[in-house]
């Protein structure tokens, strides 16, 4: 090339030029060079040396010598000025590129600074080594004038690059560096050879590899930490490299470049979102005597940066919040995840697989202060959908071949995970009673302990449901619970149940839609019903007595169970439980199968105007509950009158018949209605030996359970009404067996039958008394006996008091006043030496100890013996 007289003098230049990377404008320039250079016959600086271009100096030695000593011949006047022009030419070139790469170095790195693009379009990290990371970057670099502000600087930048056309930098180290944490080395990279184009609007593609090492590591650890506990508001990033530069044949010399980065806001990644698509429990085999909880978590994460790499294995503790919320951390679980393959915004399919070997102490124990221990929070938070939180950090453990500095970078970050709660909507159902008891409040406890509540035993029986994220052995074996009880959607009250109760379970394996469960059966003794309600209590005991049909009571309760699995006994605490206790009526025939029966009666004291008698009751007991009453004081009334009242001490009741129930009832009219009560009292005692069906209604009142007033004051408006409680009386030893009368056999006998004696003209009358421990006393009487009803026979006036002892007694012969010549009377006469039906109208004075009462009495179909 140095022989030919028509080669330039920068040819070799041109040849540099054309080997830089081109873009599409280039080629024009090119072409419009070449065309400018076709009309030039001689080269721009003639040589004049020997044709051996190895020992020839160049053309511009030559030329510059020949400048020198001042040729001026005039055989070459025309070579000096084009050689002035040539070199002219090279210096204005030489300057503009120094002026622009040193003389205005601000105005440079304002252009390059403004007017930058880099876009990516692909991170990938292609292997792990024993020191970092190789990665993979592509992506479009471009300079966009358009983007810089100030024109002075676009105009002037956009002229140097043209000129200027690419740079290349050669390799070197860019290091990254955290100004704001004091000054610690993030990581470096070794950046490859880079030639780019650097004129306005020219794309260059690139695609190179560089080497990335961690720098600082425990440096590393405290900004993830902030960045975890979410105290990194902005992060502050210097970059620093001195990068070899050349424009061309110019070296530009090594450059030291520093910029400085802010990322705030969104700029800083968040943790990303995850999904768990499944979660499996099952028990494993950890040695030959020893079974842990194996935990298989599947999950998926959308990865929404172009980065493409693959994880290798990882080692990671599983860590749980203590009892302080200090950063008190239990170890639950070790886990390991496989190679992960991450792709560019795809959905990462992520397997994790966990062993807990063992509860530690620490998680099952109560915290200080508190009722529950952490095992307790986690698994409650858990099953009542409410978001939690559990800890992973990194294992100082390597797993398979991943280098030993990544196990270094992540054993003490821990990271907080979203732990989302799973509600188990009707985890406990068919949730009932059986065997139920109510006991009454004990009448002499504290009004605010347990005792003074009402109480139930039954035999609670209900069906866990199993997630189907269990599949291990589990067995239960106490429970305890607080429950509410509903009448109606109103509350009734709360059952106590914070004792732990024995209980028992079967598994029962899944089946059609149905899934896996515990049935499970406690027996549950004495536990404190508290009535909040008083109305509704009200109505539910009403629809007991007079509804005829089943009393549904709705229980909702959170109940503790104790279970037994691989890792040990522990506790699941506040299980939500729903269902309903059906409850019979007391009586499904109205009050009837209900009517006592009086069996015994003993008259313990009396006064004047009252007596306290001791009854033994028979009654039935139509529901299948029981109950138990310590004390129970309920009045007596008739005729919407209080006459008395009766009380119950430490009876138990049992479905069915119950027998010699002992019943103490006092005898009051005068002393709660006064004249009136004694008038109404006077009209039942008559009416009751006279055989009519009479009736008491019973009534509570706030003397009823004496450590519950408000209780007793809410049932009495439920009133009770019942039958009489008829008064078993004697045989009469003189009356043959079978042998019967016209009368009500239900109607009390007091008088069997009477014999009267003609010429005498009186009449004694056989007496069956229904007290078997007293004597009762008639004190006067004035009767009339009447044939066929209306018809009179005669009358009876009697003012001695004579004695009816317990039993079968034949009263004295009281004198008879004859209706003489009337039907009855002569009737009488026609039936002497047999018998006549007779009824009889009478008042009669009664005394029993110091207790005095005149009643009124009407008997019929008394049979009557007529004698002489």
């Amino acid at each position: 090339m140095a022989d030919n007289p028509t080669s330039p003098l920068l040819g070799g230049a041109e040849q540099d030029r054309e080997q830089r990377p081109r873009s599409q404008r280039s080629n024009t320039s090119l072409r419009s060079q070449r065309s400018r250079r076709s009309d030039e016959s001689t080269p721009l600086l003639a040589r004049s040396g020997a044709s051996n271009g190895h020992n020839a100096s160049s053309p511009a030695a030559a030329s510059s010598r020949s400048l020198q000593n001042g040729d001026s011949g005039e055989g070459k006047p025309r070579r000096r000025w084009p050689t002035i022009l040539a070199l002219t030419l090279l210096s204005a070139v030489i300057i503009v590129i120094l002026g622009l790469g040193f003389a205005a170095p601000a105005i440079v790195e304002e252009y390059s600074k403004e007017a930058i693009v880099f876009e990516p379009t692909d991170l990938s990290i292609e292997s792990f080594t024993t020191s970092g990371v190789t990665a993979r970057v592509r992506g479009d670099f471009m300079l966009d004038a358009s983007k810089v502000r100030k024109k002075a600087v676009r105009d002037l930048g956009r002229a140097g690059t043209w000129i200027a056309r690419a740079v290349e930098s050669r390799p070197s180290y860019v290091k990254v560096y955290l100004p704001e944490y004091d000054n610690i080395l993030l990581g470096t990279a070794l950046v490859p050879a880079i030639t780019v184009d650097i004129r306005d609007g020219h794309t260059t593609p690139l695609n190179f590899t560089t080497d990335l090492e961690p720098g600082d590591v425990d440096g590393i650890r405290r900004i993830a930490k902030d960045w975890l506990d979410g105290r990194l508001g902005q992060l502050r990033v210097k970059g620093q490299a001195d990068v070899p530069l050349k424009s061309g044949i110019f070296s530009l010399g090594t450059q030291t470049f520093s910029e400085s980065l802010v990322f705030k806001g969104k700029d800083i990644p968040a943790i990303p979102q995850y999904n768990i698509t499944k979660l499996n429990f099952h028990e494993v085999e950890l040695s030959d005597s020893e079974r842990g909880m194996a935990a298989d978590v599947s999950l998926t994460v959308y990865n929404e940066y172009p980065i493409t790499f693959t994880v290798p294995p990882l080692a990671f503790d599983i860590l749980v919040p203590g009892c302080a919320s200090d950063g008190d951390f239990i170890l639950l679980a070790n886990a390991t995840t496989g190679e992960i393959r991450v792709t560019p915004k795809q959905e990462l399919n992520l397997a994790v697989s966990g062993i807990i070997r063992q509860l530690p102490d620490t998680l099952t124990t109560v915290c200080p202060g508190l009722h529950t221990s952490p095992l307790d929070s986690l698994l409650g938070d858990y099953i009542h959908g409410i978001d939690t939180k559990i800890f992973v950090r990194g294992a100082d453990r390597p797993v398979g071949d991943t280098p030993s500095w990544v196990s270094e970078l992540i054993k003490s970050v821990i990271v907080p995970l979203p732990f989302p709660g799973h509600p188990f909507d009707n985890l406990m159902r068919d949730f009932s009673m059986a065997n139920v008891h109510l006991g009454l409040p004990d009448p002499f406890a504290d009004p605010d302990s347990p005792e003074a509540q009402p109480q139930i035993s039954a035999t609670v029986k209900a069906l866990v449901n199993l997630p189907r994220e269990m599949n291990f052995p589990v067995s239960i074996s106490h429970v305890r619970a607080n429950a509410e009880v509903f009448y109606h959607d109103k509350k009734l009250g709360n059952l106590d149940l914070h004792k732990w109760q024995k209980a028992s379970s079967t598994r029962i394996e899944a089946h059609g839609q149905e899934q896996a469960g515990l049935a499970v059966e406690s027996i549950v003794e004495k536990a404190p019903l508290n009535i909040t309600d008083d109305d509704v209590f009200s109505d539910v005991v009403q629809a007991l007595l007079f509804g005829g049909k089943n009393v549904v009571l709705g229980v909702t309760a959170d109940v503790d169970v104790e279970s037994e699995t691989a890792l040990g006994k522990f506790v699941i605490r506040e299980i939500p439980a729903e269902g309903g206790v059906p409850i019979k009526p007391l009586s499904g025939n109205g009050n009837e199968s209900f009517a006592p029966q009086v069996g015994d009666l003993r008259i313990l004291d009396t006064t004047r105007s009252t007596f306290l008698i001791e009854a033994r009751v028979n009654m039935t007991n139509p529901t299948n509950y029981s109950a138990t009453v310590p004390y129970v004081n309920i009045n007596m009334l008739n005729n919407d009158t209080v006459l008395g009242f009766a009380v119950a001490r430490n009876v138990r009741v049992v479905p069915g018949q119950n027998n010699n129930i002992p019943i103490t009832a006092t005898w009051d009219p005068a002393g709660h209605g006064g004249q009136l009560g004694l008038d109404i009292g006077k009209e039942l005692l008559s009416q009751y030996i006279s055989g009519y069906n009479t009736t008491l209604t019973l009534r509570t009142h706030e003397g009823t359970i004496p450590t519950q007033p408000k209780l007793g004051a809410a049932l009495s408006s439920i009133e009770l009404e019942i039958p009489t409680p008829k008064l078993d009386t004697p045989k009469n030893p003189n009356r043959p067996d079978g042998d019967s009368d016209e009368r009500d056999e239900n109607a009390p006998r007091f008088i069997d039958d009477a014999t009267m004696h003609l010429l005498t003209s009186t009449a004694s009358f056989t007496l069956l008394s229904p007290l078997r421990h007293s004597t009762l006393f008639v004190t006067h009487i004035n009767a009339t006996a009447y044939y066929n009803h209306t018809d009179p026979v005669g009358e009876i006036f009697y003012e001695l008091p004579f004695a009816v002892p317990p039993g079968a007694t034949t009263s004295p012969r009281l004198p008879v006043e004859w209706s003489v010549g009337g039907v009855g009377y002569e009737a009488v006469k026609q039936a002497l030496g047999g018998t006549l039906k007779l009824d009889a109208k009478a008042t009669v004075g009664v005394r029993l100890g110091l207790w005095e009462e005149t009643v009124w009495f009407t008997g019929g179909g008394i049979g009557a013996h007529i004698v002489i």
